[in-house]
Protein backbone atom coordinates (compact mmCIF):
# COMPACT_ATOMS: atom_id res chain seq x y z
CA UNK A 1 0.00 0.00 0.00
CA UNK A 2 1.61 3.54 -0.62
CA UNK A 3 2.72 5.46 2.11
CA UNK A 4 1.54 8.93 3.21
CA UNK A 5 3.65 11.84 2.63
CA UNK A 6 3.77 12.44 6.30
CA UNK A 7 4.54 8.89 7.70
CA UNK A 8 7.47 8.72 5.07
CA UNK A 9 9.03 11.98 6.52
CA UNK A 10 8.84 11.12 10.17
CA UNK A 11 10.46 7.54 9.51
CA UNK A 12 13.25 9.43 7.57
CA UNK A 13 13.46 11.81 10.80
CA UNK A 14 13.88 8.72 13.06
CA UNK A 15 15.85 7.06 10.72
CA UNK A 16 18.44 10.18 10.83
CA UNK A 17 18.02 10.06 14.91
CA UNK A 18 18.83 6.32 15.18
CA UNK A 19 21.40 6.27 12.78
CA UNK A 20 23.34 9.46 12.19
CA UNK A 21 22.32 10.91 15.93
CA UNK A 22 20.49 13.80 14.38
CA UNK A 23 18.60 15.71 16.37
CA UNK A 24 14.61 15.56 15.55
CA UNK A 25 13.70 18.69 15.26
CA UNK A 26 16.14 19.71 13.21
CA UNK A 27 15.62 16.35 10.81
CA UNK A 28 12.01 17.58 10.78
CA UNK A 29 13.07 20.78 9.26
CA UNK A 30 14.59 19.29 5.96
CA UNK A 31 13.04 16.39 5.89
CA UNK A 32 9.33 17.91 6.30
CA UNK A 33 10.14 21.10 4.40
CA UNK A 34 8.62 20.92 1.18
CA UNK A 35 5.16 18.72 2.70
CA UNK A 36 1.41 20.35 2.70
CA UNK A 37 0.21 21.64 6.11
CA UNK A 38 -1.68 18.52 7.49
CA UNK A 39 1.38 16.21 6.44
CA UNK A 40 3.95 18.25 8.21
CA UNK A 41 1.80 18.42 11.41
CA UNK A 42 1.47 14.59 10.95
CA UNK A 43 5.11 13.78 10.57
CA UNK A 44 6.01 16.46 13.39
CA UNK A 45 3.72 14.40 16.15
CA UNK A 46 4.68 11.00 14.77
CA UNK A 47 8.69 11.88 14.46
CA UNK A 48 8.40 13.85 17.70
CA UNK A 49 6.57 11.26 19.69
CA UNK A 50 8.87 8.68 18.69
CA UNK A 51 11.66 10.45 20.05
CA UNK A 52 10.14 11.41 23.52
CA UNK A 53 9.20 7.94 23.97
CA UNK A 54 12.56 6.03 22.29
CA UNK A 55 13.59 4.27 25.92
CA UNK A 56 9.58 3.20 26.39
CA UNK A 57 9.58 1.74 22.80
CA UNK A 58 12.95 -0.11 22.87
CA UNK A 59 11.41 -1.58 26.34
CA UNK A 60 8.41 -3.03 24.33
CA UNK A 61 10.82 -4.06 21.66
CA UNK A 62 12.83 -6.14 24.27
CA UNK A 63 9.46 -7.72 25.06
CA UNK A 64 9.30 -9.31 21.73
CA UNK A 65 12.48 -9.67 20.06
CA UNK A 66 15.85 -11.05 21.51
CA UNK A 67 18.04 -10.12 18.36
CA UNK A 68 19.48 -6.84 17.16
CA UNK A 69 17.56 -4.68 14.74
CA UNK A 70 18.54 -3.42 11.40
CA UNK A 71 18.08 0.55 12.17
CA UNK A 72 15.48 0.81 9.29
CA UNK A 73 13.38 -2.08 10.89
CA UNK A 74 14.14 -0.74 14.52
CA UNK A 75 12.74 2.90 13.23
CA UNK A 76 9.64 1.44 11.72
CA UNK A 77 8.72 -0.61 14.85
CA UNK A 78 9.50 2.79 16.77
CA UNK A 79 6.79 4.44 14.76
CA UNK A 80 4.25 1.81 14.58
CA UNK A 81 4.21 1.11 18.04
CA UNK A 82 4.28 5.09 18.60
CA UNK A 83 0.63 4.97 17.09
CA UNK A 84 -0.66 1.96 18.96
CA UNK A 85 0.85 2.69 22.21
CA UNK A 86 -0.17 6.37 22.41
CA UNK A 87 -2.38 7.75 19.48
CA UNK A 88 -5.51 7.40 17.73
CA UNK A 89 -4.36 6.63 14.27
CA UNK A 90 -6.24 3.69 12.92
CA UNK A 91 -4.49 0.86 13.82
CA UNK A 92 -4.53 -0.79 10.37
CA UNK A 93 -2.82 2.28 9.13
CA UNK A 94 -0.30 2.38 11.48
CA UNK A 95 0.96 -1.68 10.59
CA UNK A 96 0.10 -1.38 7.29
CA UNK A 97 2.56 1.89 6.52
CA UNK A 98 5.65 0.68 9.16
CA UNK A 99 5.56 -2.67 7.23
CA UNK A 100 5.85 -0.84 3.93
CA UNK A 101 7.91 1.89 5.55
CA UNK A 102 10.29 -1.29 6.41
CA UNK A 103 10.84 -3.16 2.81
CA UNK A 104 13.12 -4.09 1.07
CA UNK A 105 14.61 -5.01 4.36
CA UNK A 106 13.40 -8.77 5.41
CA UNK A 107 12.89 -7.42 8.51
CA UNK A 108 9.77 -6.38 7.69
CA UNK A 109 7.99 -9.17 8.25
CA UNK A 110 9.07 -9.18 11.80
CA UNK A 111 7.79 -5.36 11.56
CA UNK A 112 4.51 -7.14 10.92
CA UNK A 113 4.83 -9.92 13.38
CA UNK A 114 5.35 -7.61 16.45
CA UNK A 115 2.77 -5.04 15.40
CA UNK A 116 -0.07 -7.20 14.80
CA UNK A 117 0.73 -8.93 18.54
CA UNK A 118 0.62 -5.87 19.82
CA UNK A 119 -2.59 -4.35 18.29
CA UNK A 120 -4.21 -7.88 19.04
CA UNK A 121 -3.22 -8.18 22.49
CA UNK A 122 -2.49 -4.35 23.49
CA UNK A 123 0.51 -3.82 26.15
CA UNK A 124 0.27 -2.83 29.83
CA UNK A 125 2.54 -0.61 30.75
CA UNK A 126 4.36 0.07 34.09
CA UNK A 127 2.56 2.62 36.48
CA UNK A 128 3.64 5.46 37.19
CA UNK A 129 4.16 5.20 40.68
CA UNK A 130 8.26 4.72 41.30
CA UNK A 131 10.78 6.30 39.21
CA UNK A 132 11.48 3.02 37.14
CA UNK A 133 7.84 2.80 36.58
CA UNK A 134 7.46 6.80 35.52
CA UNK A 135 10.85 6.45 33.60
CA UNK A 136 9.39 3.67 30.99
CA UNK A 137 5.55 4.90 31.18
CA UNK A 138 6.51 8.86 30.29
CA UNK A 139 9.17 8.28 27.86
CA UNK A 140 12.23 9.81 30.47
CA UNK A 141 15.68 8.51 31.06
CA UNK A 142 15.61 6.97 34.81
CA UNK A 143 18.21 9.26 36.25
CA UNK A 144 16.38 12.16 35.28
CA UNK A 145 12.97 11.02 36.77
CA UNK A 146 14.73 10.54 39.99
CA UNK A 147 16.13 13.72 40.01
CA UNK A 148 12.82 15.40 39.57
CA UNK A 149 11.45 12.73 41.62
CA UNK A 150 13.76 13.49 44.63
CA UNK A 151 14.04 17.40 43.77
CA UNK A 152 10.49 18.11 43.08
CA UNK A 153 8.37 15.36 44.76
CA UNK A 154 6.43 12.43 42.68
CA UNK A 155 3.15 14.45 42.18
CA UNK A 156 4.94 17.29 40.43
CA UNK A 157 7.36 14.93 38.85
CA UNK A 158 4.68 12.62 37.19
CA UNK A 159 3.29 16.29 35.77
CA UNK A 160 6.07 17.46 34.55
CA UNK A 161 6.50 14.20 32.92
CA UNK A 162 3.21 14.12 31.11
CA UNK A 163 3.61 17.66 29.79
CA UNK A 164 7.08 17.50 28.25
CA UNK A 165 5.26 14.99 25.96
CA UNK A 166 2.92 17.30 24.96
CA UNK A 167 2.94 20.12 21.93
CA UNK A 168 4.87 22.89 22.86
CA UNK A 169 2.85 26.06 22.71
CA UNK A 170 3.50 28.37 19.49
CA UNK A 171 5.10 31.65 21.01
CA UNK A 172 6.25 34.75 19.17
CA UNK A 173 7.42 37.99 20.65
CA UNK A 174 6.39 40.68 18.94
CA UNK A 175 9.79 43.33 17.81
CA UNK A 176 8.82 46.48 19.06
CA UNK A 177 11.49 47.87 16.88
CA UNK A 178 9.57 47.28 13.78
CA UNK A 179 6.02 47.23 15.29
CA UNK A 180 3.97 47.48 18.16
CA UNK A 181 1.18 45.33 16.95
CA UNK A 182 1.19 42.70 14.25
CA UNK A 183 -2.15 40.98 12.44
CA UNK A 184 -2.17 37.67 13.84
CA UNK A 185 -4.97 36.07 15.95
CA UNK A 186 -3.64 35.00 19.79
CA UNK A 187 -2.99 35.90 23.40
CA UNK A 188 -0.66 38.51 23.91
CA UNK A 189 1.64 38.30 27.31
CA UNK A 190 3.83 41.70 27.22
CA UNK A 191 5.21 41.32 24.18
CA UNK A 192 4.77 37.62 23.84
CA UNK A 193 2.02 36.17 20.78
CA UNK A 194 0.49 32.70 21.82
CA UNK A 195 -0.41 32.32 18.27
CA UNK A 196 -3.85 30.53 17.57
CA UNK A 197 -3.60 27.85 15.33
CA UNK A 198 -0.68 26.60 12.82
CA UNK A 199 1.47 29.22 10.97
CA UNK A 200 4.72 28.38 9.11
CA UNK A 201 6.99 31.14 10.92
CA UNK A 202 9.55 31.30 9.07
CA UNK A 203 7.38 31.63 5.93
CA UNK A 204 5.76 34.59 6.94
CA UNK A 205 6.42 37.88 5.67
CA UNK A 206 5.98 39.36 9.18
CA UNK A 207 9.14 37.19 10.14
CA UNK A 208 11.18 38.47 7.05
CA UNK A 209 10.44 42.11 7.99
CA UNK A 210 11.45 41.51 11.37
CA UNK A 211 8.18 41.76 12.93
CA UNK A 212 7.62 38.42 15.07
CA UNK A 213 10.01 36.29 15.86
CA UNK A 214 9.72 32.83 17.04
CA UNK A 215 10.72 32.80 21.20
CA UNK A 216 8.77 31.32 24.49
CA UNK A 217 7.00 32.78 26.68
CA UNK A 218 9.88 31.64 29.58
CA UNK A 219 13.21 32.89 27.16
CA UNK A 220 11.15 36.43 27.20
CA UNK A 221 10.92 36.74 30.79
CA UNK A 222 15.08 37.18 30.69
CA UNK A 223 15.55 40.00 28.77
CA UNK A 224 12.93 41.68 30.91
CA UNK A 225 14.70 40.86 34.24
CA UNK A 226 17.97 42.43 32.69
CA UNK A 227 15.45 45.54 32.55
CA UNK A 228 17.88 47.45 30.21
CA UNK A 229 17.57 50.73 29.77
CA UNK A 230 17.92 53.18 26.72
CA UNK A 231 21.48 54.39 26.77
CA UNK A 232 23.07 51.83 28.91
CA UNK A 233 26.00 49.64 28.22
CA UNK A 234 24.94 45.98 27.97
CA UNK A 235 26.77 42.75 28.02
CA UNK A 236 25.48 39.50 26.29
CA UNK A 237 27.38 36.68 26.91
CA UNK A 238 26.73 33.37 24.90
CA UNK A 239 24.22 35.24 22.72
CA UNK A 240 23.47 33.14 19.54
CA UNK A 241 20.73 33.06 18.22
CA UNK A 242 20.06 35.74 19.21
CA UNK A 243 16.41 35.87 20.71
CA UNK A 244 17.08 37.59 24.17
CA UNK A 245 20.06 39.95 22.24
CA UNK A 246 17.27 41.49 20.36
CA UNK A 247 14.59 41.20 23.22
CA UNK A 248 17.28 43.52 24.87
CA UNK A 249 18.04 46.14 21.70
CA UNK A 250 14.26 46.28 21.52
CA UNK A 251 13.88 47.34 25.18
CA UNK A 252 16.57 49.61 25.12
CA UNK A 253 14.66 51.61 21.96
CA UNK A 254 18.15 50.67 20.54
CA UNK A 255 19.57 53.40 22.06
CA UNK A 256 22.81 52.56 24.10
CA UNK A 257 24.89 49.57 23.07
CA UNK A 258 24.57 45.80 23.31
CA UNK A 259 27.61 43.65 23.08
CA UNK A 260 27.08 40.08 22.07
CA UNK A 261 29.55 37.72 22.68
CA UNK A 262 29.82 34.50 20.58
CA UNK A 263 32.36 31.92 20.85
CA UNK A 264 31.77 30.27 17.50
CA UNK A 265 32.68 32.49 13.94
CA UNK A 266 29.24 30.61 12.09
CA UNK A 267 26.71 31.47 15.07
CA UNK A 268 28.10 35.15 15.39
CA UNK A 269 27.45 35.33 11.89
CA UNK A 270 23.89 33.97 12.13
CA UNK A 271 23.61 36.33 15.36
CA UNK A 272 24.67 39.36 13.36
CA UNK A 273 21.90 38.42 10.86
CA UNK A 274 19.39 37.82 13.26
CA UNK A 275 20.24 41.44 14.70
CA UNK A 276 19.95 42.95 10.98
CA UNK A 277 16.63 41.10 10.59
CA UNK A 278 15.13 42.23 13.83
CA UNK A 279 16.43 45.69 12.96
CA UNK A 280 18.76 45.69 16.44
CA UNK A 281 21.21 48.77 15.23
CA UNK A 282 22.71 48.98 19.06
CA UNK A 283 24.04 45.03 19.01
CA UNK A 284 27.95 44.67 18.49
CA UNK A 285 28.55 41.28 17.82
CA UNK A 286 31.70 39.67 19.51
CA UNK A 287 33.67 36.65 18.48
CA UNK A 288 35.39 35.45 21.93
CA UNK A 289 35.07 32.66 24.66
CA UNK A 290 32.63 33.94 27.35
CA UNK A 291 35.11 32.51 30.30
CA UNK A 292 37.50 35.62 29.50
CA UNK A 293 36.59 38.79 31.19
CA UNK A 294 35.47 41.70 28.02
CA UNK A 295 38.30 44.36 28.07
CA UNK A 296 36.86 47.88 28.07
CA UNK A 297 34.88 49.73 29.87
CA UNK A 298 32.38 48.16 32.73
CA UNK A 299 28.81 47.09 32.30
CA UNK A 300 26.05 48.50 33.61
CA UNK A 301 24.19 44.75 33.23
CA UNK A 302 25.45 41.78 32.22
CA UNK A 303 23.53 38.65 30.67
CA UNK A 304 24.77 35.41 31.22
CA UNK A 305 22.88 32.42 28.97
CA UNK A 306 25.66 29.75 29.22
CA UNK A 307 25.29 26.27 27.85
CA UNK A 308 23.00 24.12 29.49
CA UNK A 309 21.33 20.78 29.38
CA UNK A 310 18.02 22.04 28.58
CA UNK A 311 15.83 20.11 30.24
CA UNK A 312 13.14 22.61 30.06
CA UNK A 313 12.67 22.79 26.79
CA UNK A 314 11.48 18.93 26.32
CA UNK A 315 8.54 20.11 24.28
CA UNK A 316 10.17 21.26 21.14
CA UNK A 317 13.06 19.45 21.44
CA UNK A 318 12.12 15.77 21.73
CA UNK A 319 15.31 13.52 21.87
CA UNK A 320 17.25 16.06 24.46
CA UNK A 321 16.31 14.03 27.02
CA UNK A 322 18.41 10.87 25.90
CA UNK A 323 21.41 13.10 25.43
CA UNK A 324 21.82 14.64 28.37
CA UNK A 325 23.40 12.65 31.69
CA UNK A 326 24.68 13.62 35.20
CA UNK A 327 28.51 13.49 34.15
CA UNK A 328 27.73 16.26 31.62
CA UNK A 329 25.75 18.41 34.02
CA UNK A 330 28.58 18.50 36.04
CA UNK A 331 31.18 19.70 32.79
CA UNK A 332 28.58 22.21 32.22
CA UNK A 333 28.65 23.52 35.97
CA UNK A 334 32.06 24.29 35.52
CA UNK A 335 31.93 26.14 32.12
CA UNK A 336 28.81 28.04 33.71
CA UNK A 337 31.05 29.14 36.99
CA UNK A 338 33.70 30.65 35.23
CA UNK A 339 31.41 32.19 32.51
CA UNK A 340 29.94 33.88 35.94
CA UNK A 341 33.13 34.73 36.90
CA UNK A 342 33.92 36.49 33.87
CA UNK A 343 30.43 38.49 34.11
CA UNK A 344 31.40 40.02 37.29
CA UNK A 345 34.78 40.88 36.73
CA UNK A 346 33.28 43.44 34.00
CA UNK A 347 30.04 43.91 36.43
CA UNK A 348 30.06 47.53 37.04
CA UNK A 349 29.41 48.71 40.74
CA UNK A 350 25.49 48.39 41.48
CA UNK A 351 25.17 47.28 38.46
CA UNK A 352 22.86 43.72 37.57
CA UNK A 353 23.70 40.41 37.00
CA UNK A 354 21.06 37.91 35.14
CA UNK A 355 22.02 34.51 35.08
CA UNK A 356 19.64 32.01 33.16
CA UNK A 357 19.35 28.72 31.55
CA UNK A 358 16.74 27.11 29.64
CA UNK A 359 16.75 24.04 32.36
CA UNK A 360 15.45 22.68 35.50
CA UNK A 361 17.91 21.12 36.97
CA UNK A 362 19.09 22.22 40.52
CA UNK A 363 23.63 21.06 39.94
CA UNK A 364 23.09 24.01 36.94
CA UNK A 365 22.20 27.15 39.67
CA UNK A 366 25.50 28.33 40.34
CA UNK A 367 24.61 32.19 40.79
CA UNK A 368 22.24 33.29 44.28
CA UNK A 369 19.73 35.97 44.30
CA UNK A 370 15.92 36.62 42.83
CA UNK A 371 14.56 33.56 41.77
CA UNK A 372 12.30 32.70 38.82
CA UNK A 373 11.44 29.60 38.00
CA UNK A 374 8.98 28.91 35.21
CA UNK A 375 7.62 24.97 34.15
CA UNK A 376 6.25 23.37 31.27
CA UNK A 377 2.89 21.32 33.40
CA UNK A 378 2.60 25.01 35.74
CA UNK A 379 3.15 27.89 32.96
CA UNK A 380 2.46 25.96 29.78
CA UNK A 381 6.03 27.15 28.75
CA UNK A 382 9.54 26.43 28.69
CA UNK A 383 11.04 25.17 31.69
CA UNK A 384 13.75 28.18 32.49
CA UNK A 385 15.88 29.08 35.62
CA UNK A 386 16.10 32.97 36.02
CA UNK A 387 18.47 34.33 38.73
CA UNK A 388 18.73 38.05 39.21
CA UNK A 389 21.84 39.37 41.21
CA UNK A 390 23.27 42.58 42.10
CA UNK A 391 26.82 44.03 41.69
Amino acid sequence: MPVSPGRRAAFAVVRRTLEEGAFADRALHGEARALEPRDRALAKRLAFGAAQYRGTLDWVVARHVSRKLDPPVRAALHLGLYQLLFTEVAPHAAVAEAVELAKPNPGAKLVNAVLRKVQRQGLELPADDTPPGAAIRHGHPEWLVRLWWDWLGPEETRALLAADNEPAELALRVNTLVAADVPLEGRREDDALVVDGPLDVLASELYKTGAITPQSRASQRVARAVDPQPGERVLDLCAAPGGKTTHLAALMRAEGEVVAVEAHPRRAEALRRQCERMRATNVTVHVGDAREPLAGPAFDRVLVDPPCSGLGTLQSHPDLRWRASPEAIERLRTEQEAIVAAARAVLAPGGRLVYSTCTLSPREEVVEGDLQRTYPHRDGTDGFTIVTADG
